[in-house]
């Protein structure tokens, strides 16, 4: 497909995807629904307003979901309507499409409703009442358990038969371009009686995919596997942000906390499930369900999607790279089975809940999804440009992930997931 719209090849945002988000601007700061399109943002609300969707029955009676703040409303109509919406919109966007007279050809519309991507500022793009984290990339689990169990006990015997997962914390869920502060927390030297409180020592990064939910269920009704991936709206990159040094010490004997808390960057722009369909992939089990009890067995084996994952480092003086590139293949459970496992205990979900898949690593170099594993915990530096390395992330350093799918021209892409390090608050220390 070509659109009326110049789109560079490069762009993530090709007619292909459709991505949506919640943006505001300089002239109108009250944040409203887009979707992105090459480098330009298409104000829906505007858009809305100026009788774009007039051809589009089904969208007729719910168009008060593109004068929210949130991308709630909309999620809630289901993953139907979300395709209408999406098909609806590309035809708007295509060169001589059916219904590209809409936009192309109304300069007044044109003006109030397509603004460059630049110039609109990125919000969080649904309200999240809870944030689950899973541990679902299994190479980033094994290479954890060698370093801190050995290859005995590298993955729990409970590891291959369900997403583990943790709840985190969604008030500190930021959006792409919100800075890191980094936090201050218990730790415990090598060798001594007692922790000492201070700022991180062993910030990192996680790289992930996160999903939202888009169809809730009662409390006490799980939700069946085959059924759960018309429950998600869409997916987004994810940053873990954590605290290497303060989890050692805290995670015995319930896990997480602190250590995770105090950030989780997400990319703005939500890539709906549909957008990805073209790049379904058999995940890490290649197919093998004889060991999941039934109501994780899926009937579709192709469960993960092909999505090609990147991680760029900078310090503060602008010199960095590319120190991760790995595929969101290597998941061994998909977001699916995540959300089946999550309610099979009748626990009920929300519209706008964040599932994260945890970190996401390959088994090549450089690959590996997190510093932790890069360096095996801080003893093996790795270089980001000449005469600078690094174990864990320093104070203005800046973390970019990136991830995409099909080919050039015609790129189904998430943009950005950036976050800048801050220094850590003096007035707790």
């Amino acid at each position: 497909m070509a659109s009326w719209i110049p789109i560079s090849e490069d762009s993530p945002f090709s007619l292909n995807n459709i991505p949506f988000g919640i943006i505001s601007t300089s002239d109108n700061p009250t944040p409203r629904p887009a979707i992105a399109i090459g480098d330009k943002a298409l104000d829906l609300s505007k858009f809305t307003h100026g009788g774009g969707f007039q051809h589009l029955p089904e969208i007729q009676p719910h168009q008060h979901v593109f004068s929210a703040q949130t991308l709630n409303g909309f999620a809630a109509l289901g993953r139907p309507t979300h395709r209408a919406v999406r098909r609806y919109l590309q035809a708007v966007l295509t060169a001589s499409g059916p219904h590209a007279a809409l936009l192309e050809q109304d300069a007044g519309l044109q003006k109030a409703a397509l603004l460059p991507l630049a110039a609109a500022t990125p919000h969080v793009p649904l309200a999240i009442a809870d944030y689950t984290d899973f541990y679902a990339g299994l190479h980033h689990a094994f290479n954890v358990g060698m370093l801190f169990r050995g290859p005995q006990l590298a993955l729990q015997p409970n590891y291959r038969h369900l997403p583990v997962g943790y709840h985190g914390r969604a008030s500190s869920v930021v959006a792409s371009g919100t800075p890191v502060r980094r936090p201050n927390g218990q730790t415990l030297a090598a060798g001594a009686a007692a922790p000492t409180f201070g700022p991180c020592r062993k910030l990192d990064f996680e790289l992930e995919l996160g999903a939202f939910v888009a169809s809730g269920n009662a409390l006490g009704q799980p939700v069946g596997v085959d059924d759960a991936e018309a429950r998600l709206f869409g997916f987004v990159l994810l940053n873990d942000w954590s605290a290497r040094d303060v989890q050692a010490w805290e995670y015995v004997p319930l896990g997480p906390f602190n250590a995770k808390n105090f950030a989780t960057s997400v990319s703005p722009w939500v890539v709906l499930a549909d957008a990805l369909e073209p790049f379904r992939a058999v995940g890490l089990d290649e197919g093998k369900r004889d060991h999941l009890l039934p109501y994780l067995r899926e009937k579709e084996l192709r469960n993960v999607f092909d999505i090609r994952l990147e991680v760029e480092l900078t310090s503060e003086s602008g010199k960095g790279r590319v120190v991760t590139r790995t595929s969101a293949k290597n998941l061994l459970f998909s977001f699916p089975q995540m959300l089946a496992h999550h309610t099979s205990t009748g626990c009920n979900m929300n519209v706008g809940d964040l599932l994260g898949s945890g970190t996401i690593s390959g088994t090549e170099p450089g690959s590996q999804g997190s510093l932790l594993e890069q360096t095996q915990n801080g003893k093996q530096p790795i270089k980001i440009a000449e005469g600078d390395e690094r174990t864990f992330l320093q104070d203005g350093d800046e973390v970019v992930l990136r991830g995409v799918c099909g080919e050039r021209g015609a790129y189904v892409g998430f943009g950005e997931c950036r976050g800048r390090i801050l220094p850590a608050h003096s007035l707790l220390t």
